[in-house]
């Protein structure tokens, strides 16, 4: 059994009881010094090369190895005291976001707005009149449209955004209405990125190619296409989803690439979608996305030409029926 020092009065704990004493591994000193053991001992256990590691201050790991990330949530949590919600990149992880960038920095955390508590190395605390009931489970997390909204306000990284409200809006986690009534419930500081995304989603782009080829094609002076519509033919039958539909040439253009969807299944029915739509007499143009951005005037010119000859061509028998229809 490990000898510690007690508080005057107090029976100190064994040393390995004190992890289930507390509940875990990361804990505040008062909850030690609760169990009976004096600060000087924790002190003495938390100094270089010692048993265990000092987190923040007033909060020690009951351990000596690099710090997880859990280890800095649990960390942050206790920072900032009873009631506090995490949110951005770290509650986008942990609700199982798999196109947000991994969580890295400060954990951030939301605190009712009369809490006093100042930020640390290890936790970014903000202080909101709207602080959110957290999602039940293991974790307190804000509701997903708060957490993609708080990531955004602090992002300088359109795609990374754009990638992030498109897995949330696909996947059918939250949907464009939704962000956008959270963006205005919220400060309008550092929403510039957001709102630009949010336009973006809210004409059908679905990914972050899309978003690109949308930049792109807001530039060449042609009409705007339809995103991601459904196409039925003369029949009423369902051919196709495809990327941007130029609705009066009855052009298709198609961003191919497993990297920039939500799904890999997705470019595994690329070509049997594409073989459907020029079955039917559609013109396609095939686009991969890194040449949205390494060569934006060739793919301009092409989208171009092929627009013009869509529009010498017989307009083929389909209806485009919009993505929110």
């Amino acid at each position: 059994m490990v000898e510690v020092r007690s508080r005057r009065g107090r029976q100190a704990p064994r040393i390995e009881d004190v992890p289930a004493l507390c509940g875990g591994y990361v804990v505040t000193v008062a909850m030690l010094e609760k169990l009976g053991l004096h600060r000087r001992t924790v002190s003495r256990r938390c100094r270089p090369g010692g048993p265990w590691s000092s987190l923040a201050p007033g909060i020690v790991k009951l351990g000596n190895g690099p710090p997880t990330r859990d280890d800095r949530r649990y960390a942050a949590l206790l920072h900032a005291g009873p009631g506090a919600v995490l949110t951005g990149l770290d509650a986008l992880a942990l609700h199982g976001l798999r196109n947000a960038p991994a969580p890295f920095g400060p954990v951030h955390v939301l605190v009712p707005h009369g809490c006093r508590r100042a930020g640390a190395g290890v936790a970014l605390v903000e202080r909101t009149h709207r602080l959110p009931d957290p999602e039940p489970g293991r974790w307190p997390l804000a509701p997903i449209p708060r957490a993609v909204l708080d990531f955004a306000r602090r992002s300088r990284d359109r795609n990374a955004v754009r990638a992030v409200v498109a897995e949330v809006v696909q996947r059918g986690w939250c949907t464009v209405p939704e962000l956008v009534e959270e963006l205005e419930r919220g400060s309008s500081r550092g929403t510039a990125v957001a709102r630009g995304v949010l336009r973006e989603i809210s004409d059908g782009v679905r990914s972050v190619a899309e978003a690109e080829a949308r930049a792109l094609v807001l530039r060449s002076g042609l009409v705007a296409p339809l995103w991601n519509p459904r196409l039925d033919d003369s029949a009423g039958r369902f051919v196709a989803y495809p990327d941007a539909w130029f609705d009066e040439v009855g052009l298709a253009w198609e961003i191919d690439s497993v990297e920039y969807h939500l799904s890999p299944a997705d470019y595994a029915r690329t070509v049997r979608r594409r073989s459907a739509m020029m079955a039917n007499g559609v013109l396609v143009v095939q686009t991969l996305p890194s040449d949205l951005h390494s060569r934006p005037r060739e793919v301009m010119a092409e989208l171009i030409r092929c627009h013009g000859q869509a529009a010498r061509l017989p307009r083929p028998s389909v209806t485009a029926i919009p993505a929110d229809e």
